[in-house]
């Protein structure tokens, strides 16, 4: 059937003419309008209005309308890469010289044999984060751009500079454009969002957090966050590029690699290989430790994919294939409502338990007000669910309806009014009450978190235990438990024994270093990293340097790393009686400590230790520490620093394996920063 446009459509239906009726265009009209704008949330406000497998039931529906009426509205999803799509945040817009388009896709992995024919293909992970272009001249890294709409993105080479797998410098002189996908580790996101501080609501994955990341305005909060981006194609290389063979798109992929980038995991296939190949992704997907949304099938000769030519949104040399969802049919128990220390409530459905993808579960979360709405999550109701990208449990729609979802007036903790507030169309659930006790948990249960005063063995269980019982109110309370000796010890679980021992870990917290005390106080952007570079820059008595500082009203934003966001959160933090008067009252309690040693002097005088003053970045396997913390710490003690990135202030480069060909060891080489073992680090320290 010939394909016409919606104004033949108008011209038909006044002649009369028309064969489809008016139910089917209204039918189209409001798909076409409900998945522009969730695609517009998804990758531009960087929001999830609704879930992956609701998008494609919709997108699948409408292509079927389009196909059977043989209507393509103008600004149809299917035939236009990113419709309406635009660039909202203060950053600099900016044109991409060659559109970046999205694939067609399938669920059909026999498909993909056929679709490859006789052709050698490579197959890669699909990752799911935010994608990026970087262009290249003269071997230095000249801007980095989101994909935006697909032909318009936004600047970001001042965040995308400090992501692993992207060097500022390459061995390739000519012009070099490359895209990748920004994209952070499962244990990365967990150890990022348990991070932040109270005020900042949590993400809800990590392609979330990444995409967020990539976009702030303040580099120095994204020098915190340990994103890495993949690059997983080869946009365009002036001639003179020393790829084995330029014409084929692994080659370059393997180019790529020598260069310094961190490349996505790729397999050359032929329609004999693809579907074992797939299968064998599918077997390392639960493992593995970036998100993915499914795989990615390209056509390893360039020439011959590129004569494909593309439709108005997708090339036609690479497919995406996602998993087909396995969903099961359940009943909703109960809709319960989560607290967070920020004050935020999650619905979290409940629901008879259920196997999917060989594991039970009888729990997922679903992110807001509009979507358990949109859901009808009420007691009975029958519900389909699966597991995105194969691990995390959803909701993918409901069957039998019992009712409306109820959301709670007065939050389930303390009891008090709950607020709705709606952010750009996405309704959300927040306790109003400053006094709620699962915000003060949260606030108390990272003040004695491992990385803050490190009060061994004391759980959130424990700590609300003792915010109900009246026990403590604020920070210092902690320090004069004994004064509920009786009580704590008569609560169940406890006795004289855990008491004792609650006690002594209470009373070990007391002497702390000053960038540990500095994170525990939650300011706003001030994590582990960012609480020591503050204290570096403070020296001998940072405490009451920093003390003094603030009375001077002292412009944070200009130490190395801090923006002027971050200057604004300590100055609000400091300004608000109540919390800067928590701090007062606590120091009192506490032995703080510089977190260098005072009684050294400069690095590299003779006698002194050499790693004082130093600056050091480590990179791959360690051998005589447990891990890299361990030897971070090391070093930090003995007055020296670390970096994530080689740069001209390297002193050293630690990495067991000199000869590597990885984008920190060539980078190390260009600038004459010495790579050493860790053998060779611990022979510099011996004595000292």
């Amino acid at each position: 059937m010939e394909e016409r446009t919606v104004f033949d459509w108008i011209e038909e239906e006044n002649k009369g003419a028309g064969q489809a009726g008016e139910k089917e265009f209204g039918r189209m009209k409001e798909l076409v309008k409900t998945l522009n704008e969730a695609a517009f949330a998804y990758y531009v406000d960087d929001r999830e209005i609704m879930s992956n497998f609701e998008y494609d039931r919709l997108y699948d529906e409408l292509a079927a309308l389009e196909k059977s009426t043989g209507v393509t509205l103008p600004d149809s999803p299917t035939k236009s890469a990113g419709a309406g799509y635009r660039p909202v945040s203060k950053l600099v817009k900016s044109e991409h010289e060659f559109p970046a388009l999205s694939l067609d896709k399938t669920k059909d992995r026999q498909a993909l044999a056929g679709w490859l024919g006789g052709m050698e293909g490579v197959l890669s992970w699909k990752l799911d984060g935010l994608t990026v272009v970087l262009t290249y001249r003269n071997g230095t890294l000249l801007k980095a751009v989101t994909r935006g709409n697909g032909f318009v993105g936004e600047d970001v080479t001042h965040n995308v500079v400090h992501f692993a797998g992207v060097p500022r410098r390459i061995g390739f002189g000519g012009k070099l454009i490359v895209r990748g996908e920004a994209v952070m580790k499962y244990a990365d996101f967990e150890k990022v969002n348990k991070e932040l501080p109270e005020t900042e609501a949590k993400y809800k994955n990590p392609r979330n957090l990444a995409s967020a990341t990539v976009r702030l305005l303040d580099p120095g909060i994204a020098l915190t966050r340990p994103v890495t981006l993949c690059a997983f194609d080869l946009v365009y290389a002036d001639q003179g590029a020393d790829i084995s063979d330029p014409n084929s798109k692994f080659s370059q992929l393997e180019w790529l690699k020598k260069q310094g980038f961190t490349v996505v995991e790729h397999t050359l296939v032929t329609s004999l290989t693809v579907e074992y190949e797939v299968g064998r992704y599918e077997e390392e997907l639960p493992g593995n430790e970036f998100p993915t949304d499914g795989l990615v099938l390209i056509i390893d000769d360039e020439k011959y994919g590129k004569s494909l030519g593309s439709t108005g949104k997708f090339p036609r040399n690479g497919i995406a294939f996602k998993w087909q969802d396995e969903t099961a049919e359940t009943r909703i128990r109960e809709v319960e409502w989560s607290a967070s220390r920020t004050g935020l409530l999650n619905p979290v459905a409940v629901f008879e338990p259920v196997e999917i993808e060989g594991t039970t579960v009888s729990r997922a979360s679903v992110h807001n007000v509009s979507i358990a709405r949109s859901l009808k999550l009420a007691p009975g109701s029958g519900v389909r669910v699966y597991k995105a990208n194969l691990i995390i449990p959803q909701i993918a729609e409901t069957f039998d309806p019992k009712g409306e979802t109820f959301v709670p007036s007065k939050c389930p903790v303390c009891g008090g009014p709950t607020v709705i507030r709606e952010n750009e169309g996405i309704e959300t659930l927040y306790c109003d009450d400053p006094g709620c006790p699962a915000k003060h948990v949260g606030r108390f249960s990272y003040f004695v978190s491992r990385d803050a005063v490190n009060v061994n063995g004391l759980s959130e269980a424990t700590l609300e235990a003792f915010i109900d019982a009246g026990f403590v109110r604020r920070f210092p309370d902690l320090y004069h438990l004994d004064r509920y000796k009786e009580a704590i010890v008569g609560m169940e679980g406890f006795g004289e024994r855990s008491y004792d021992n609650l006690i002594a870990s209470v009373e070990q917290s007391r002497s702390v270093k000053f960038s540990a005390l500095l994170n525990a106080l939650g300011i706003p952007g001030i994590g582990k990293d960012m609480a020591k570079q503050l204290s570096r820059f403070l020296g001998e008595n940072a405490c009451e340097r920093f003390r003094e500082l603030l009375k001077e009203r002292y412009d944070f934003s200009t130490v190395d790393g801090i923006g002027a966001v971050i200057n604004d959160n300590i100055y609000a933090w400091a300004d608000d009686p109540e919390r800067f008067g928590e701090f007062e009252a606590l120091l009192p309690e506490l032995d703080v400590s510089d977190d260098a040693p005072a009684a050294r002097v400069e690095a590299g005088s003779e006698g002194n230790d050499p790693v004082y003053g130093r600056t050091f970045v480590i990179t791959g396997s360690l051998v005589n520490f447990t891990n890299r913390d361990q030897m971070i710490a090391f070093i930090e003690e003995r007055g020296g620093r670390v970096s994530g990135s080689v740069s001209s202030k390297t002193d050293y480069l630690i990495n067991n394996d000199v000869n590597s060909g990885s984008g920190k060891n060539k980078k190390a080489k260009e600038l004459g920063v010495p790579v050493i073992s860790e053998a060779e680090f611990m022979a510099m320290c011996k004595g000292n």
